[in-house]
Parts: structure tokens; sequence; C-alpha cells
């Protein structure tokens, strides 16, 4: 599966995916998340950016140093970044070089951009038998619809996403993240890690390569999941119940008498304690209307007010206390920098504070996976626009400084200071 392994490899050989070099042409969100997830896992990992502009998301969130941002940063740490143009016929010479080195090929061009620029399924493999390639797109590349732009919120609006999202008799509501895009590249990453298991099981070299393809608009009905299927069921679209469950009563947010909470109640027996030892009401566990959660769910519009009322008489950390005492799911409902800066995110080491060269420092967070009980670490922060353009390409094309400098003058590619 692996290259030879040279001094450019930064994973710590213990990592399952040390070896393995990734060069991702993709840029914004769902291709860049793939490939963060290969470089959480130990891949080697080298973004190719435009020149001048670099990503899209450069320009996208807070500013931090000169290249950038909070968007930026949340999709692009444990990479290095090499700067080229791929419009011009110096800078594809370069990819097709690079090739040969590299395992896995991520972009998103729009459908038939690849191919344009020499960069297709087809050419690569020409180059590399083995390459597995994952093309990603904003809908099914064989389709009428193939050459349109693929965009997170357009796509939550056409895949139903947002006609299941908030409260009854609201408009239809975005989700607060662009969850198609994150989706997208989460299962961009399952499947080229299915490609590379596949990979390392072939024997003939020709069968090892795959082409990976992804809609967002394919991953966007999938993300509907259950209501999905509840929806064929019906023949219409389920009812929305904003942050209470469609048949689990009583489960989602109250307002206690000083601030939110979570309760989530999710079998009679803790029901049952939530009416006898937290709001200490008894008699309405006792009545046959609520004794079940199918009869609780028929009887949602009697039985929510009354609780929602009762949850109001009592201090959250109260209820919480109580809750926690006799085994029923809560939480405080937390702003973001509350829970980012939480002692529960502390612990876990979730956000690291990592060097940068122009801000002293940004925020980073940590890979969620731990293997062998040990987070995967952060081994290089989000990167500065460029900033491994020589490094890379003196290393892997033992290109001098003076072809460098040449190409720079050309504007095919920018140099770190």
């Amino acid at each position: 599966m692996a290259h030879t392994t040279t001094d450019s490899d930064t994973s710590p050989p213990d990592l399952p995916l040390s070896g393995v070099r990734v060069l991702d042409l993709s840029r914004v969100f769902a291709g860049p998340l793939c490939g963060q997830v290969l470089a959480d896992f130990g891949a080697e990992v080298i973004k190719v950016e435009h020149p001048g502009r670099g990503d899209d998301t450069r320009d996208w969130g807070i500013r931090i140093g000169k290249t950038e941002t909070t968007y930026y940063n949340g999709m692009n740490r444990n990479k290095r970044s090499v700067t080229l143009d791929l419009q011009s016929p110096e800078a594809l010479r370069i990819v097709q070089q690079l090739l040969p080195q590299f395992d896995v090929v991520i972009h998103n061009f729009k459908t038939g951009g690849a191919e344009k620029l020499g960069l297709g399924y087809e050419q690569l493999k020409a180059l590399k038998p083995d390459l597995i390639y994952c093309a990603i797109a904003g809908y099914d590349t064989s389709g009428p619809e193939a050459k349109r732009p693929g965009y997170d919120l357009v796509i939550q609006g056409e895949a139903g996403l947002m006609a299941l999202n908030g409260d009854a008799g609201m408009p239809p509501l975005k989700f607060g993240v662009a969850v198609v895009d994150m989706m997208t590249g989460m299962y961009a990453a399952q499947a080229v890690l299915a490609a590379l298991f596949r990979r390392e099981r072939t024997q003939d070299r020709a069968k090892k390569g795959q082409l990976i393809e992804l809609a967002l608009y394919d991953c966007g009905l999938s993300v509907t999941g259950y209501y999905g299927l509840d929806a064929l069921m019906l023949g219409k679209d389920p009812a929305r119940y904003g942050n209470a469950h469609p048949s689990i009563v009583p489960y989602g947010m109250f307002e206690a008498a000083d601030g939110p909470l979570i309760i989530a109640v999710g079998n009679n027996s803790q029901f049952d304690k939530l009416c006898r030892q937290v709001v200490m009401r008894p008699d309405i566990v006792e009545d046959p209307r609520y004794a079940t959660n199918v009869a609780r769910a028929q009887n949602r519009l009697t039985l929510a007010p009354m609780v929602t009322e009762l949850i109001r008489q009592f201090p959250r950390d109260v209820l919480l206390e109580r809750l926690t005492a006799h085994g029923i799911p809560c939480g405080r409902v937390a702003g973001l920098h509350e829970a980012l800066t939480s002692e529960r995110t502390q612990r876990g080491g979730l956000v690291k504070s990592m060097p940068h060269p122009v801000a002293g420092s940004t925020h980073v967070f940590a890979p969620p996976y731990r293997l062998d009980g040990q987070r995967l670490p952060i081994r290089n922060a989000p990167p500065t626009l460029g900033e491994g353009t020589r490094e890379v390409l003196t290393q892997l094309l033992q290109m001098t400084d003076e072809q460098l400098e040449a190409l720079r003058a050309q504007g095919v590619l920018t140099l770190p200071d």
C-alpha cells in the first residue's frame, strides 16, 4: 500500500496510515475534510492550492495571520501546503511527476474540470495504475445535472433536510453547520479507507486502483436517515418537533427556572422516576394515558405542556442532580464558547493552542479518534499558504533552488519567506 519511506515522511510509525501519501487537490469543505481525516490517521497529505488566493476558505471566517481563517483551519490540520497554478503546463508537469509517489488523489472540480486540466482518473491512472482517485461533485456525474455546482445550502434545500429541521409551523431551516459537506467528507474518507484496504489484499497491481465518486446530493439524502424512511412510509413529510423527539416523550430541551437543560426519557422506568423522584408528581405516571411511551406519544399534546411547566418550577442544578441520581439522561445546554472552554473539553484535550508564525498562536481542534487509549496527535497546524512548497518539491522531485525561483518568477508557484 505504502510508498517507500523517505525523510519527508512526518507520520509516526504507529499511526494506521503512516507511509500513505495523499494529493489533496480539493478546496472548501467536503474534499479538504476527507483529506484531514486521512491526515489524522497518519497519511502524509499534500494540499495543492492556487499561488495567489489559495483555498477559497482562506477568505472565509475570522482572519488568523495573513493566509488562514477559522473556516480554513477547521478542515486542514495535519497537512502541508504546496502552491501550484494548475492552469499552467509547468504545474501540470509537476503534478504528473509527483503522482507516482502518491497513493490517493482527492478533488472536487466541477464535472469535466479535472479531465480538462489533464487530471482525470484515466489520465492519472495511466501514470499510476494502482491509484485511488476520489472525486466529489454536487450531483451524479452521469446524470443531466452533472455540471451543476454543488453547494451545501442548496443541497440541504433540495434533499429535504431543511424541511425536517426546526419547529412545526416555521419556515424550512438549515442546519447550523454545513452538514452535507461534512457528511460527504466523512463518507469520502470511509470510501478511501475501504479502497486502501482492498488494494492491500489485491495481488494484481493493475487492479489495485479504484475510482471513487461521491455526490453531495446523494450524501445529503442519506443524512435524512429514519426521517426519510418515515416520509416514504407516510407518503408525506413527517411532522416537525423542533427540539422534541418524534416518537419518544418527554425527550428534548426544557427551560428550568434559571436556564435550559436536556432531558431524554428513554423508557418507562425512567419516566416513572421522573414523575416520582424528580418533579414529585406520581399521579402523572399513574395516569394510563402516560403509562407507556406509545401512549405518551399519542397524548403528547396534553403531557408535553404539563411537563414543561413542572420543569420550569425547579432550578436547573436541582433537576440535574435529581435526574443524574436516578439514571435519567440529562445535561446542561451550553453556549458554544462555554462548551469549547469547559473542563470536559480541556480534560479531553479536544482543543489545542498551536504556534503560529504571524498570530503567535492559533486554536486547532484535536482529532476525535482514540486508538489504544490515545488521542491521535496534531502533527501539523493548518498550514500557511505554500509553507511546504520548497521543502516538498525539493524532497520529492529534487528540484533545485534555481528551478523553484524560475517557477516563482513565472507565477507557477509561490515560496515561503
